[in-house]
C-alpha cells in the first residue's frame, strides 16, 4: 500500500545516496507562515503540499504569499515538477491564483536540462515524459525524443531522461532496467521525488523508478533537484547576497526539503497539514530520521 509509512521507509531506504546536513535539537512549532516571519527575509517554497496539492491551491496560500510580499519578504518557487516546461508551470500558479514572475521559479527540470551530459552528435535522449511535452526549452542541440512514441528508442538513445511519471508502469521499469544491463548509458532524473501529494493521494514520481533501476543495475544516476545542491544552488543565487540563515526552506517532505534546505545552510519550515504527513503526527517521523525541521506549521 502506497501511504505515508511506506513513502517515509523508502526515502530512509535510500538515505546514503542523499545529501548530509545537520539540525537543531528542537522545532519551534507555529500555526502557519506568518508566525515564522522575524527569522526569514526569504522563503523558498515547494509547490506540492505548500502551494497547491495536485491541481488545487491549498486554501489560504494565496492570501499567504501577498501577505508575506506585503512584509517586503522574498519569495522563490523551488519545484521537483518535471513534466512542463518552466512557461507551463508558471501559468499554472496564475491559474490558481498566484503571482509568482518568471524570475521567481526554478523547477527540477530547469536544473537538469542546464546539466545534461554531453551525448555524441548523432545521438538522442530517450525521456518518459508526458504526452504533450515538446521538449521546447531544452538546450540548443540536444535532441530528446520520446521513448513511448518509439519502443526501440530505449536500447538505442544515447541517455535516458526521466521526467514525469505520465505513461510509465512497472513494466516500463523492467524494460528499462534490461536496456541498462544490456547497454549502461547516462540515467538522468529531474524529479527526484518518489512521491507526490496529489488531491486523490500519492502518486509514484520518477526518483522512485530510477532508485529501483539502479538498485537493480548497479549503475548509477545523476539527479536534479531537491534534495540535491544543484537546484538549491540555482534557486538561492537569485536571492543575490541574503544571509542564508535568514533564508527558509518550506517544503512537506522530510528528506525532499528539509534535509535539501539544511544541508545548503538555509533554515527549514514543515508543513504538516497538505502534503506527505497530512492526517499524520509528524513527531515520530523526525524521530527515526533524524531530520529535524527549524519550524514546523500546519498550514502555508
Amino acid at each position: 500500500m502506497i501511504d505515508t509509512d511506506w513513502a517515509f521507509d523508502r526515502y530512509e531506504s535510500v538515505r546514503g545516496l542523499l545529501p548530509q546536513a545537520r539540525f537543531g535539537l528542537s522545532s519551534q512549532q507555529g500555526r502557519d507562515l506568518g508566525d515564522t516571519v522575524a527569522d526569514y527575509d526569504a522563503y523558498v517554497l515547494d509547490a506540492f503540499g505548500v502551494l497547491n496539492r495536485g491541481e488545487t491551491a491549498i486554501e489560504g496560500a494565496v492570501e499567504r504569499m501577498a501577505s508575506l510580499r506585503a512584509q517586503g519578504k522574498r519569495l522563490m518557487v523551488l519545484t521537483n515538477a518535471a513534466s512542463y516546461t518552466r512557461a507551463e508551470v508558471l501559468a499554472k500558479y496564475h491559474r490558481l491564483g498566484f503571482d509568482f514572475t518568471a524570475d521567481e521559479v526554478v523547477s527540477s527540470r530547469d536544473v537538469a536540462f542546464a546539466g545534461l551530459p554531453q551525448l555524441p552528435a548523432e545521438l538522442v535522449w530517450g525521456a518518459a515524459a508526458a504526452p504533450e511535452d515538446d521538449f521546447s526549452d531544452a538546450p540548443a542541440g540536444v535532441q530528446i525524443e520520446h521513448l513511448s512514441d518509439d519502443p526501440d528508442l530505449l536500447h538505442r538513445a544515447g541517455g535516458i531522461l526521466l521526467l514525469s511519471n505520465a505513461r510509465w508502469s512497472a513494466d516500463n521499469t523492467a524494460m528499462l532496467t534490461q536496456a541498462l544491463r544490456d547497454n549502461p548509458r547516462p540515467l538522468v532524473v529531474a524529479n527526484p521525488d518518489l512521491v507526490a501529494p496529489r488531491e486523490e493521494g500519492l502518486s509514484l514520481e520518477p526518483g522512485l523508478f530510477a532508485h529501483e533501476v539502479t538498485e537493480a543495475t548497479g549503475g548509477r544516476a545523476d539527479f536534479f533537484g531537491k534534495p540535491f545542491g544543484n537546484a538549491f544552488d540555482r534557486a538561492l543565487a537569485r536571492l543575490g547576497d541574503l544571509p542564508r540563515a535568514r533564508i527558509a526552506m518550506v517544503g512537506d517532505t522530510l528528506h525532499t526539503d528539509v534535509l535539501g534546505g539544511a544541508a545548503a545552510g538555509i533554515g527549514t519550515i514543515l508543513i504538516t497539514d497538505h502534503g506527505l504527513f497530512r492526517g499524520h503526527d509528524v513527531a515520530p517521523y523526525i524521530a527515526k530520521s533524524g531530520i529535524r525541521p527549524d519550524w514546523i506549521v500546519a498550514t502555508t
